[in-house]
């Protein structure tokens, strides 16, 4: 049911290096035309480091790991695209039409066909507030084997909650470069990571030994911004707490509420956020590459 590229499926069977991507930030995650520019620049972002990019998502009904430079295109320009995470998948599959994968989703279909090192922005958590809503991509990541390069979780969410969870769930944590859980946007959040590693082949080696013990679950290799893109902790605050209010009073819940924060947070930053979300996206493209490439050199 899963449908991989040829290049892709042809990239595993010679144990080379693939490195997943998710399609959300395509038609959820940017505006437009910076989704379609995005999406093309980490793909060319992985081929440039040695190693093939599998954006994956569901097209016509039908998932796929492995998509094309059309297909890319479609995703990112089309209305009505649904976001989908793995409790989702069934129903774009049964209607035949288009979904873009979340952290979730993208992790269990990667995996699914033989996939193992994910590059994303940032993970989903636990939700600020009293509404107790936490992101299924806890869930995945406490029972999915996979590498998942990311700039920690959300800022927009309650990070040490979503930190607590990680650790309820069995998620390793690691920090690349750093002895701090990053906070998207900013190079900071005060809450510690599980180790750290300061190289891809130290990175590759933790999650080699990691399969081998065929412990379940992801780990998290965390990855600070770039630091000429990286917002402070105080401008990063103060836009989240305006976009939270705007939030309650227009009625935002469930699956709209992080797109439409990661809006208006942009709004009230003056476009700096946005910024720090591209620049972030392609450097942890480039850093999951150079470890996808470090775990294929010693197979």
């Amino acid at each position: 049911m899963i449908l991989t590229s040829l290049e892709v499926t042809t990239a595993l069977a010679e144990r080379r290096p693939v490195v997943a991507l998710e399609s959300t930030v395509l038609a959820h995650g940017l505006p437009r035309p910076r989704n379609l520019e995005l999406g093309l620049a980490m793909e060319q972002a992985v081929r440039d480091g040695g190693a093939v990019p599998a954006t994956v998502g569901v097209i016509a009904g039908v998932p796929q790991v492995g998509l094309s430079g059309a297909e890319i295109d479609r995703m990112a320009n089309s209305d009505g695209v649904l976001k989908l995470s793995t409790r989702d998948l069934a129903i774009p599959i049964a209607r035949q039409s288009d979904g873009a994968t979340t952290v979730a989703s993208t992790m269990w279909l990667a995996c699914r066909a033989g996939v193992q090192v994910f590059a994303t922005g940032g993970i989903g958590g636990v939700h600020r507030g009293e509404d107790h809503d936490i992101s299924a991509d806890l869930t995945e990541l406490g029972r999915t084997q996979m590498l998942v390069v990311c700039a920690g979780a959300k800022s927009i969410l309650d990070l040490p909650a979503t930190r607590e969870a990680l650790e309820t769930a069995g998620v390793l944590v690691v920090g690349y470069g750093t002895d701090e859980f990053p906070a998207f946007y900013a190079r900071r959040s005060g809450l510690p990571v599980d180790a750290r590693v300061d190289t891809a082949e130290e990175a590759a080696a933790i999650w080699r030994a990691h399969c081998n013990l065929g412990v379940p679950g992801a780990m998290l290799l965390c990855v600070p911004p770039p630091e000429e893109h990286a917002l402070s902790s105080e401008d990063v605050d103060s836009a989240i707490a305006a976009a939270l209010e705007s939030a309650r009073t227009e009625g935002v819940r469930g699956k709209e509420v992080t797109p439409y924060l990661l809006r208006a947070v942009a709004g009230h930053t003056g476009g700096r956020s946005l910024e720090t979300n591209v620049a972030l996206l392609l450097n942890n493209a480039r850093v999951a590459t150079e470890v996808a490439v470090a775990l294929a050199a010693v197979r």
